[in-house]
């Protein structure tokens, strides 16, 4: 039997790599964050190509606005400036091609995804995730939305800053360890962080290969019950220790959307993309689900 998609809420897909793609510079250590600085013009392009392609909501290119971030490269004192940039910026995009979609704020780890040893300490990684936080509830945007999560102290500091900073208003995405499923990159079980995390609005898996996804979310469908919704993004492409994330097109945008239905069988309500997609990859996602 056929899963019902016509509930499905269809996310967008990649904004760093997008860039990329593009021309924009996203080395490390700034990674997208660079874009408001020298290509804002293309960010809001970006946003609007997911929008066009059906994409029900935008994320903020916010994955590297932390302070600790930014002050890597001498830009620590502008961190809210450029938050609130990137909020504006996602905001013209979507008040421009559909004012009913969604603005998510993008939260990441504070150091590397795929490191999560290098994570500051819980007291450190909550003040931090905080002061973020906080920015981009100020700045309006309709969704904190906690992406990329690969280590259990972090994930939980996120969760709790988040459950005081906007409740009732955020999720929260994991960055899972490849073998078994339901293990986060730290080793921790999955089963024990989302026992943990408080009130998201949903719960996903973000940054994995696409072709491991539906397993994944099977694991993530049984821990929450069918009362929490579950989001899957799967990426397409491998990380780079000096250019951040290398495209390739291991996954066209039809193959990627046939695997999609099949995180859709495995218990997804909310699918899109990551690292290497694109707004081909989100409109052939929109296609097969009938939009």
């Amino acid at each position: 039997m056929e899963p019902d998609t016509t509930s499905i809420f269809l996310l967008d897909g990649a904004t760093g790599t997008e860039l990329d793609r593009r021309g924009v510079d996203v080395g490390l250590p700034l990674w997208s964050a660079r874009a408001m600085l020298e290509a804002p013009d293309v960010l809001e392009t970006v946003h609007r190509d997911y929008l066009q392609a059906g994409a029900q909501a935008v994320t903020t290119n916010t994955f590297r606005t932390h302070r600790r971030s930014l002050g890597k490269e001498g830009y620590g004192d502008r961190a809210e400036g450029l938050t609130r940039d990137a909020v504006a910026i996602a905001t013209a995009a979507r008040d421009a091609i559909n004012p009913e979609a969604m603005v998510l704020g993008s939260v990441a780890p504070l150091e590397d995804c795929y490191t999560p040893d290098l994570a500051p300490d819980a007291d450190a990684c909550r003040r931090e995730h905080t002061q973020l936080i906080e920015q981009l509830v100020g700045a309006g945007v309709d969704l904190v939305l906690l992406q990329t999560m690969s280590s259990a102290h972090e994930s939980l500091a996120a969760a709790a800053a988040a459950e005081a900073c906007a409740p009732g208003s955020w999720a929260i995405s994991f960055c899972l360890a490849p073998g078994e499923p339901g293990v986060l990159m730290d080793g921790t079980p999955l089963a024990k962080v989302v026992s943990e995390l408080g009130s998201p609005r949903f719960v996903g898996i973000n940054c994995i290969a696409a072709t491991l996804m539906a397993d994944q979310v099977r694991h993530l469908r049984s821990l929450v019950g069918d009362g929490t919704p579950v989001a899957a993004c799967g990426n397409v492409g491998y990380p780079d220790d000096e250019v951040g994330w290398i495209n390739t097109d291991a996954i066209e945008p039809g193959i990627y959307a046939a695997l999609v239905q099949d995180w859709i069988e495995a218990g997804a309500d909310i699918v899109g993309g990551c690292c290497g997609t694109t707004p081909a990859t989100i409109r052939a996602i929109s296609d097969s689900l009938g939009r």
